[in-house]
Parts: C-alpha cells; structure tokens; sequence
C-alpha cells in the first residue's frame, strides 16, 4: 500500500504533539539480510561508525535486534523528526564524507538484500 501524497503533504506539514514539546516521528523500520557469516562484523561498523554519524545529524536509531530463526538478518529502526526532514537528513548521511569514503565501501558488500518500511508513530509508542 503506498501512502497518498495527500496524506503525505499534510503529515510533513504537521507536528503532532504527544506530551507537551514532544512530536511524533517518521520511522524507517529496516530489515537487513547480510551474506552468510557477515552480521558480527557489518554491526561492530554499524555500531561504531554509522550509528554515532546518524545521531549526529539527529536521526534516531533503535536496535539493531538480531533474529533469533536467521544469523544473517538484524532489524533496527531509524527515525527522523517528521517527513519533511527524512530526506535532507539522508542525503547528508549518505552524500557524506565518511559514507562515501568509507562506510558504503566496507557495507554495501556484505549486504545481501534490504526493506524499508516507513510508518508513523502519532501515538508516541516508540520510546527514543
């Protein structure tokens, strides 16, 4: 199912407030499966370099959880303030030096396939 670009224009161009001075995010939930044997070493990156540069630019990150049925395959969540900001906070992530430099090098190799999915959390049910 994919979302209006109704909905999408007025959930960017609104704060949804929780509790007083908090707003709902825009969270990516992201399923990774790696190349057999990879997943140790793709998070000791993920954990040290990608993570602190995400928090950096303020994008969020729960996780990584490992599933317990495959060795190969981790989950985590990323999340940005609201949609308007999701890209903009991406192209800095992923046009930066230390992306582009380094970490898509050593990543992007041991990653058998990736999904993305992207919902909302006006409830505030997903504690940062």
């Amino acid at each position: 199912m994919k979302l209006s670009d109704d909905w999408l224009r007025v959930r960017a161009s609104k704060k949804y407030n929780r509790t007083e001075g908090d707003l709902a995010m825009i969270i990516e939930m992201r399923t990774y499966k790696l190349k057999p044997g990879k997943r140790a070493e793709f998070l000791e990156v993920f954990r040290t370099r990608s993570m602190p540069a995400h928090a950096e630019i303020g994008m969020k990150i729960l996780g990584p959880w490992l599933s317990i049925e495959d060795p190969d395959t981790f989950f985590f969540m990323r999340g940005f303030p609201d949609l308007a900001s999701r890209e903009p906070m991406k192209a800095k992530f992923y046009e930066g030096d230390l992306w582009k430099s380094e970490l898509e090098q050593v990543l992007m190799p041991v990653i058998e396939k990736y999904d993305v999915v992207l919902v909302d959390d006006p409830d505030g049910l997903v504690r940062w």
